[in-house]
């Protein structure tokens, strides 16, 4: 008599509207943060009405990061207290609506007040609904390894985002040169940053049509309804029996996020121009003569009489509109190859992560698969091939990427296992936004102000090359002996 093996359950259809729903909410996270560096300058130069690459700009483009970074970080963490107290849910979908419709309104402003506050609710927004996001999945799926994937493969998506803006924004470019544009009411020559930022829109639609179909986390309603759950409290966090996970988990958070802005995005943005590579070489020269005579026009600008002025801003804006073109023609596909490849590194660290969850059981032997490799891959990349085999500078950006954003899925599958559930989005907002988004992404002042004015090279581009690989060598070692004093996961009963 044959006897039927038991039959895996079907996955129903609430389960897959739950991981559209989370991919999506991962996916535009990525979107509407990396909408920043392709819109903010020729955004402000628009608005300031000067041209993108003016220091003036440049200057500005500093101040929003920073405080874009500062407000997210801070109305992050009171999201996470907002998490425990109102649902998961709620809050997630709140904050995809808020970082949904601030692009928009920042594609209308008028003024840089404007565009800066819409920015700044867009970063809230996001860090709000991380946090909310990973909490919701984790309680939705008692089943440890179905959780597991659910985390592992929805946050993969978070790559792809990076991926899909880059191709939006070049697509706005190419339908604006065939004049296949829309017009913006009340603008007379929108300039393509308005709609690339208006396409923030995206993520809210299929979320308004798929939120009356999925459930509210049963864990937290629950204990709201019975009364049994506690109310959260920041203080708590640092009690005899969470402060090692809570101090452990926002350094360790803090480092990946040092690792992705004070070394890739600060290469990417900075460094690329300083790659030995034949096609890099004339545009170089070109810009560093063209600076010298900048620096030049400047010293003139301060000792002229105000009629002298009128005239030399005028050369030096044409100074500043060679450079722009010069950077646009010759240097900015270079950048975009290499972002690109890192971009790719990151969507493979992501589902290496994802694989790894369902065949390893210790968290912290999967933390140091990626740490471990990256503490040899950064400092061979950048003290080693950028110089001597700059050819090949692109891919070892690649290897970076897997082993610096494999992290960031990594903390989202870690921080909700750690807390209990009445600071699930309390602790994992704390490690994610104070260790990450207000501590981590400062790495960038760190690498290219502390760091590279100190640093060996022939030129800008090299010391800042030189830097990113000492901040990403410093905190991907700091990482690894952090890791050491990382808690398991305590054994869930649900």
């Amino acid at each position: 008599m044959d006897t039927a093996s038991p039959q895996p359950s079907k996955v129903s259809l609430t389960t897959w509207l739950v991981l559209t729903v989370a991919a999506i909410g991962f996916l535009f996270d990525t979107y509407e943060l990396l909408m920043t560096p392709l819109v903010l300058a020729p955004a402000l130069s628009d608005l300031l009405k000067l041209p993108a690459n003016h220091p003036e700009v440049t200057a500005w483009v500093g101040r929003v990061l920073w405080m874009t970074a500062l407000c997210g970080g801070v109305f992050g963490l009171l999201g996470g207290y907002l998490i425990d107290q109102f649902g998961r849910k709620t809050v997630m979908v709140a904050s995809i609506f808020l970082y949904s419709f601030s692009p928009v309104m920042a594609g209308l402003s008028t003024d840089l007040t404007w565009l800066i506050f819409f920015r700044c609710t867009t970063f809230v927004g996001v860090c709000v609904e991380f946090v909310a996001a990973v909490t919701w999945l984790a309680e939705l799926f008692p089943d440890k390894k179905m959780k597991e994937l659910a985390l592992g493969w929805t946050q993969a998506f978070a790559s792809v985002g990076g991926l899909l803006v880059t191709a939006v924004s070049g697509g706005v470019g190419y339908l604006a040169a065939q004049k296949m544009l829309p017009p913006i009411p009340g603008f007379e020559n929108p300039g393509n940053w308005r709609y690339t930022l208006m396409t923030g829109l995206l993520p809210a639609i299929p979320i308004a049509l798929l939120l009356p179909f999925v459930p509210e986390s049963e864990v937290w309603r629950e204990r709201k309804r019975s009364g049994a759950l506690r109310r959260p409290s920041f203080g708590e966090l640092f009690s005899p029996a969470l402060i090692r996970t809570t101090l452990v988990g926002t350094l360790l958070s803090a480092c990946a996020y040092a690792a992705a802005f004070g070394t890739l995005q600060v290469t990417v943005t900075q460094a690329v121009p300083g790659l030995k590579l034949e096609r890099l070489e004339e545009p170089r020269k070109a810009l560093a003569e063209l600076s010298k005579q900048g620096k030049a026009i400047e010293a003139k600008i301060k000792e002229a009489s105000e009629d002298e002025k009128e005239k030399l801003n005028a050369e030096y804006f044409g100074l500043l509109k060679k450079q722009g073109g010069i950077n646009k023609e010759k240097v900015q596909p270079v950048r975009e190859e290499v972002q690109f490849l890192q971009e790719l590194g990151g969507l493979l660290g992501r589902v290496l992560l994802a694989l790894a969850l369902m065949a390893i059981a210790s968290r912290r032997l999967i933390l140091w698969l990626f740490q471990v490799p990256g503490l040899v891959v950064v400092p061979f990349v950048w003290f080693w091939v950028f110089q001597q085999q700059p050819e090949y500078f692109a891919y070892g950006v690649f290897a970076a990427g897997v082993m610096t954003v494999a992290q960031f899925s990594y903390f989202g599958e870690y921080l909700p296992k750690v807390f209990p559930v009445h600071l699930r989005g309390t602790g994992g907002a704390f490690a994610t936004n104070v260790g990450g988004r207000m501590i981590g992404t400062s790495a960038a002042f760190l690498t290219t102000n502390l760091i590279a004015p100190y640093a060996p090279g022939a030129n800008l581009f090299e010391k800042v090359a030189f830097a990113a690989g000492v901040t990403g060598t410093a905190v991907f070692a700091i990482g690894l002996l952090g890791s050491f004093f990382l808690p398991e996961p305590p054994r869930e009963e649900h």
